[in-house]
């Protein structure tokens, strides 16, 4: 790939080169990137301590908090470092390395929120076959099929875009090497790439969504046959979080990278990154957290699990 290329560098220049705001970004992003580390560890070590926990349903969200502490770490603390030292340089190995986790990481995390609706979908309309239909064998190969299939599509879309010539200009507007960017600072015709992420992107994101507003659609009307009050609420409780976290993800994503050009431009470019790589890590445990009360109950629980676990 490198021998097809004259820059050897890439310069991020997403945020501003003022001292004052880079002390701000870096701050911010630091606050950020511990923050959804602890809310996705707090998750991991509840769901792995309470065996009350141990059921499909939070085997996914594990997987889902496994994902997020990876993604975010694969562009948040290369920004920090950025900003702290004032050097926007990454290398063209680096570059190819985020691309090809952000593929991978990104697209895990839509996968893996179709199959987490797919465990509700049988759990409250199945209910008497769940445990037959969603056994651990079948939720292991669901989470390998969700991490293999890709780790498919980042070799696909990493090898396309590093197939480009970067002999123009190496400043990337953006914080993280970001296909859309690279694409704009490339020398070659990017019009096969550009139909590339259209054609996967419509492939992908129609499928997920006509799965998933399939099973909400069934779900919705199994709750609406439930005669209490307090059962409806309780599978609304939690069905909620794993909406509203699709939602936002696939929202922002999808106009990441699939906008018209006209709708683009540096601002918007770095907003819209940072609301599909950033805050999806962050807000998937506040809003599970808030609104499960068995999480709730394990996180409270670490302590006297742990020291069980050492005795």
């Amino acid at each position: 790939m490198a021998n097809q290329s004259t820059s050897t560098v890439f310069l991020l220049m997403g945020f501003s080169n003022d001292h004052d705001a880079q002390i701000l970004h870096s701050v911010l992003f630091l606050f950020i990137y511990l923050t959804a580390l602890m809310g996705n560890s707090l998750i991991i070590i509840a769901v792995a301590l309470d065996h009350h926990l141990h059921s499909p349903m939070y085997f996914f969200l594990i997987n889902l908090s496994i994902l997020d502490v990876c993604y975010i770490s694969t562009t948040v603390p290369k920004s920090i470092a950025i900003s702290l030292t004032n050097n926007n340089m990454i290398s063209f190995a680096g570059c190819v390395t985020q691309v090809f986790l952000v593929a991978t990481l990104g697209g895990g995390e839509i996968a893996l929120l179709t199959v987490m609706a797919y465990d509700r979908f049988v759990a409250i309309c199945h209910p008497l076959q769940y445990t037959i239909i969603m056994n651990w064998s079948v939720c292991i190969l669901l989470a390998a099929a969700s991490w293999i299939g890709n780790l498919i599509h980042a070799v696909l879309q990493t090898s396309f875009t590093f197939r480009l010539n970067f002999c123009g200009s190496n400043m990337i507007m953006q914080y993280f090497c970001d296909i859309p960017q690279l694409q704009n600072v490339s020398c070659s015709d990017t019009k096969v790439n550009q139909i590339l992420i259209i054609v996967l992107g419509l492939f992908i994101d129609s499928f997920c969504f006509a799965f998933i507003f399939a099973s909400y659609g069934y779900i919705l009307s199994a709750v609406l046959r439930i005669p209490s009050v307090q059962g409806r609420y309780k599978v609304f409780s939690t069905c909620t979080p794993h909406l509203t976290v699709f939602s936002l993800f696939v929202t922002t994503a999808v106009f990441s990278y699939m906008r018209p050009k006209a709708l683009s431009s540096p601002t918007v470019d770095l907003v819209a990154a940072v609301l599909y790589t950033v805050l999806p890590p962050v807000l998937n445990p506040i809003i599970y957290s808030l609104r499960n009360k068995d999480i709730q109950m394990g996180v409270w629980k670490i302590p006297q699990n742990l020291k069980h676990l050492i005795a």
